[in-house]
């Protein structure tokens, strides 16, 4: 019966550290209206440009 305990304490001990990750976690701080992120491609315009022209091609029976 002991060894049974000490067993299952074993597979308790092993399930919870195994959900664990060895990749470190980085946390990024927020402000209100601070934008924190990469740099967004489609705020250029030759690409805003692009998806307004492929917008009126799709949308223009509406």
């Amino acid at each position: 019966m002991k060894l049974k305990c000490y067993i299952l304490a074993a597979f308790i001990v092993f399930a919870g550290l195994s959900g664990c990750s060895s990749e470190p976690r980085s946390v990024t701080m927020h402000e209100p209206g601070v934008y924190k992120g990469a740099k967004d491609p489609l705020i250029a315009q030759q690409r805003q440009q692009e998806l307004i022209d492929r917008f009126k091609l799709v949308q223009t029976d509406r």
